[in-house]
């Protein structure tokens, strides 16, 4: 996270609150330090995810974990319980790897409900657009989400940058025919994974463009070790270290129960991070030949995974995609020089947005080092994109050219392929954790 937290003290949008209050409704920044206003604002964010109401002690886990966002809340004066909001959203700045191992601040978005009991009442608009320009005024240039509905989040200039597989492995055809590493593999303790995966993951994320910085709430749930978390006794850890003893990567996995056959047990990864490829091996060997598994599951991982060259059938997996992490730029100049660029080039860019923000004609200068200048310019543009496509292909993993055919992005065919070849990403882009 952001070590400057000034951004958690931004006051609520003057817009959002007019256009809220003129509803009669009532739109303000929440204090998580009251626990009065910040449990009931807890519960409502977790009815909006369909989970059930939570228990003293998980409530004081999330207000633990949680408090270091900044967070909004929709209230209805009307409504028989008022200290519930009917609206959520939160928000707080984090790092975002772009290409060329650079981060750049990004305004994360999370927690964005709206009670069933007041859809169409213009509050998701109000929540979206007040966390836009609040960015906006804290000097943010890129903001980003993981969505539950993908359908909301296109109308407010964000599109899905990175993409994400799930994976089901048979593991009686998969056959592992990968590297054999040296090293050592050790089980450890969900503490001591709550440790490791922070200190893994923090180094990892900085060569991938699309991951984020974590918090350290995360690693505490993902390692089943959050107040009040059903299953979490069910986790196993294991690490990976080289030959001088160095954790290089770790997994964390629950095997399910089989009362049928004993031989049949499915495997679910929750995480599994690698910093070398020795670790990547390992660990992947590991689960799949795990004693008495039959079936490895795994999620959020990469759409070009080495794994698929590891088995010998590789049709032993059967893998979904979909998108996964969405990003909104707010400020061109600013994202367009904190990435690298594959080959040099001098590209006039016009940006569309209705919100405003990142609307403008743009000339993007790169030089023989990748390194890239956007000022503001005239004339007739090489390309034009909405604020959405710009976001699609900002991160490399999304083709200019693919979007021009989809009728998302207008120019010279030549300009636009010359684009692609410069905003080509080293690494695919990926996004392995959601938030």
């Amino acid at each position: 996270m952001a070590e400057n937290s000034t951004w958690k003290t931004l006051p609520a949008d003057r817009g959002s609150l007019e256009t809220l209050s003129a509803s009669g409704l009532d739109y303000r920044v929440i204090d998580t330090a009251d626990a009065a206003a910040f449990d009931p604002y807890l519960q409502a964010e977790m009815r909006g995810f369909l989970s059930g109401e939570q228990s003293d002690e998980q409530l004081a886990g999330m207000r633990e974990g949680l408090a270091f966002r900044r967070f909004i809340g929709v209230y209805d004066a009307g409504s028989l319980e008022r200290a519930q909001p009917v609206g959520t959203v939160n928000s707080w700045v984090t790092d975002v790897t772009l290409p060329g191992g650079r981060g750049i601040p990004m305004w994360a978005i999370s927690g964005v409900t709206v009670a069933p009991t007041h859809r169409r009442k213009g509050i998701a608009r109000a929540m979206l657009e007040g966390e836009l320009r609040t960015a906006a005024a804290g000097g943010i240039a890129i903001a980003g989400l993981t969505v539950s509905e993908a359908t909301i989040y296109g109308r407010f200039g964000f599109a899905p940058s990175t993409f994400a597989t799930d994976w089901s492995i048979d593991t009686r055809r998969a056959l592992w025919i990968g590297p054999r590493p040296d090293g050592r593999l050790d089980f450890m303790s969900r503490e001591a994974a709550r440790d490791e995966l922070a200190a893994l993951h923090d180094r990892v994320r900085q060569a991938r463009p699309g991951e984020i910085q974590a918090w350290p709430g995360l690693w505490r749930r993902m390692t089943g070790l959050a107040p009040g978390q059903e299953g979490g006794k069910k986790l196993r850890a294991v690490r990976y270290a080289d030959a001088d003893g160095v954790t290089r990567g770790a997994v964390v996995y629950s095997i399910g129960e089989e009362r049928d056959d004993f031989s049949k047990h499915e495997l679910t990864i929750s995480i599994l991070l690698s910093e070398t490829p020795d670790a990547y091996a390992a660990l992947w060997r590991f689960v799949l030949e795990h004693d008495l598994v039959s079936v490895v599951k795994a999620s959020l991982l990469s759409v070009d995974e080495p794994l698929r060259w590891m088995i010998a059938d590789q049709r032993a997996a059967t893998l979904r995609t979909s998108e996964h992490g969405w990003l909104r730029i707010i400020d061109v100049p600013a994202v367009l020089a904190a990435r690298t660029y594959a080959t040099d080039g001098d590209f006039v860019l016009r940006v569309t947005d209705p919100l405003g923000l990142a609307e403008g004609t743009w000339r993007l200068t790169i030089d023989d080092a990748g390194t890239g200048r956007a000022t503001a310019a005239g004339g007739e543009p090489d390309a034009t994109f909405s604020a959405g496509a710009l976001a699609a292909i900002v991160l490399g993993g999304v083709r200019a050219e693919t979007l021009r055919t989809a009728g998302l992005v207008t120019g010279d065919p030549h300009s636009v392929a010359t684009l692609d070849r410069s905003f080509a990403a080293a690494q695919t882009p990926h996004l392995g954790l959601w938030y």
